[in-house]
């Protein structure tokens, strides 16, 4: 994997931890020479995402819709900034120019990512990991849904290890290196289906 896409939190909550996760996550994919591709901001966990990579030399490509750039959010001491004209567009972007998805804590918008990313797997418009980092237990009850969606038949059995959970990064990044690609609902017969 050379390039992963961050989704995280442009906010910054009370709680000290989930800015050090996020600076943690951009210096350890640095580190493992793996460039980061976010949401172009300065602000929160996405300016301290950036900020890690950047401090330890990584390459951190941020795509911001231009509405944002605006509204002076934006990280102009990324590697490349590119503006987009809205989400629609980040988000393709997003899946161009990596090789696999990570999910950090954050609100909405990174669950609109998230959830975007692995319908677009399932579907077969791409096939790269989709990770999910379940730090500090933020995640539980969304991978209790997950299973949920996937026991009442929401979720075909080809598709159940779409999503990659894990509670470290390190065994997230492992686990995402060793990802299987299933088979699409694109090559399904109806059958199948």
């Amino acid at each position: 994997m050379k390039r992963l896409a961050v989704y995280c939190g442009s906010a910054s909550p009370e709680d000290p931890r989930y800015l050090a996760l996020a600076r943690e996550v951009g210096t350890t994919l640095a580190q493992r020479g793996i460039g980061v591709v976010y949401g172009g901001g300065r602000l929160g966990l996405m300016g301290a995402v950036a900020n890690g990579a950047l401090e330890e030399g990584g390459e951190v490509i941020g795509v911001i819709p231009e509405a944002l750039v605006n509204s002076e959010v934006a990280n102009h001491n990324c590697t490349e900034l590119l503006t987009v004209s809205g989400m629609h567009e980040r988000k393709a972007r997003f899946t161009d120019l990596s090789d696999g998805f990570v999910t950090i804590p954050g609100g909405v918008g990174t669950m609109d990512e998230l959830w975007e990313a692995m319908s677009w797997a399932q579907l077969g418009y791409h096939q790269k990991p989709v990770g999910l980092l379940n730090a500090f237990g933020f995640f539980d009850h969304l991978v209790a849904f997950n299973a949920k969606m996937a026991e009442v038949g929401f979720v075909r059995p080809a598709h159940q290890g779409i999503l990659i959970a894990e509670e470290t990064l390190p065994t997230l990044l492992d686990a995402m290196a060793s990802y299987e690609p299933h088979t699409p609902i694109f090559r399904m017969k109806a059958e199948d289906l």
